[in-house]
């Protein structure tokens, strides 16, 4: 069972950033918490492991996080021969692991949710086939949001994003921001990028501009903090922000940070876009304050690549993810168009 991405020559032909992979019987993905300095390839024997590696960030990025819970449900099969009892508890055991990420929650019940009609090798038959279908939409998701969202981006444009939505945090075609921005790119606009450092993991520094120096984009990394004087001096013209999950009213849950750039996107009169898929979309959460965010270890704040950064008294916060309210958003840039406001008609389009 060799690597499981069956794609067409549509998808060979392009210069993909895959986060994760399977590969005779095993689980393989790059260490996502090294980056830029190593590209390491971990390569993962048991569903434990996985998500042990979903849940340190080792892996990380909606996307590609709902890739990995495919891929967890294929290795639980091949591990179990097929045991539909032993795949149920794989599933949950993954969804445990980030609790905000509904698109892993929706990916690991589609890849389980028709195995009681199989039995042994049909299962493992039918699980492989349904990760490489999963697999191929996602791209298809990618390279569509790219097409409708690069439509929204002018010649000329500075464009600021936050966090890293990008390849690795998805299928490997530029997952949900980086879409819009590498598309826009390819089709010859005369672009510029602000990545923001995203503290306290620096998915901004290590990541998004790792891809964007991949792909030949000019960008220039700022702190968090820089945004809103830059766009009072005229340097931004439009904000990308990809999304963890966003709830039926369109309120957008996404990595911290996330809602500080929309307010001053907001005061200066500048769009301010998330990009996303339909799996990303939680409609049974009405707005997006209701959802249970995740606190992560306050080390991952007091800590740098290891290192203790402040007195060891000092004690730390870090809500994983911010609520922007929908009122604050341009757009809702997906694979079946720009939904713009009211959001829960809009919303329903996707669905």
């Amino acid at each position: 069972m060799n690597k499981i991405y069956k794609l067409t020559n549509e998808w060979k032909e392009q210069q993909l950033l895959l986060p994760i992979w399977f590969e005779d019987g095993k689980v393989r993905l790059i260490d996502q918490i090294k980056l830029p300095f190593v590209e390491e390839i971990y390569t993962i024997n048991t569903v434990e492991g996985l998500a042990k590696s979903i849940k340190d960030m080792t892996i990380r990025g909606s996307g590609a996080i709902g890739i990995a819970g495919a891929y967890g449900i294929l290795l639980a099969a091949v591990n179990s021969n097929g045991n539909r009892n032993y795949i149920k508890e794989s599933g949950l055991l993954l969804k445990s692991t980030r609790p905000t990420a509904v698109n892993l929650m929706k990916t690991v019940d589609e890849m389980i949710e028709a195995i009681d009609n199989y039995s042994g090798k049909e299962v493992v038959d039918f699980i492989e086939e349904k990760a490489s279908e999963i697999i191929e939409r996602q791209l298809g998701y990618e390279k569509k949001l790219g097409e409708y969202g690069a439509e929204l981006i002018d010649d000329g444009d500075t464009i600021l994003t936050h966090c890293h939505s990008g390849a690795l945090a998805g299928a490997g075609y530029g997952g949900r921001a980086l879409s819009v921005i590498r598309k826009a790119f390819e089709q010859g606009k005369n672009i510029h990028v602000f990545t923001s450092e995203t503290r306290p993991y620096l998915q901004g520094a290590r990541i998004t501009a790792y891809e964007l120096e991949r792909w030949g984009i000019p960008h220039t990394l700022i702190t968090d903090g820089m945004s809103g004087y830059l766009m009072k001096l005229g340097r931004i013209q439009k904000v990308v922000v990809g999304s963890d999950r966003i709830a039926a009213n369109g309120d957008l849950l996404n990595k911290v940070g996330t809602y500080m750039h929309a307010l001053a996107a907001k005061k200066n009169n500048i769009p301010f876009y998330t990009a996303t898929s339909s799996h990303t979309i939680d409609y049974d959460l009405a707005h997006g304050m209701d959802a249970h965010v995740e606190y992560r270890n306050e080390k991952e704040v007091t800590h740098l690549n290891g290192q203790l950064i402040t007195e060891a008294a000092t004690k730390a916060l870090y809500p994983s993810f911010d609520v922007t309210p929908n009122e604050l958003i341009s757009g809702i840039i997906t694979e079946k168009g720009v939904m713009i406001s009211p959001y829960l008609e809009s919303l329903l389009k996707v669905k």
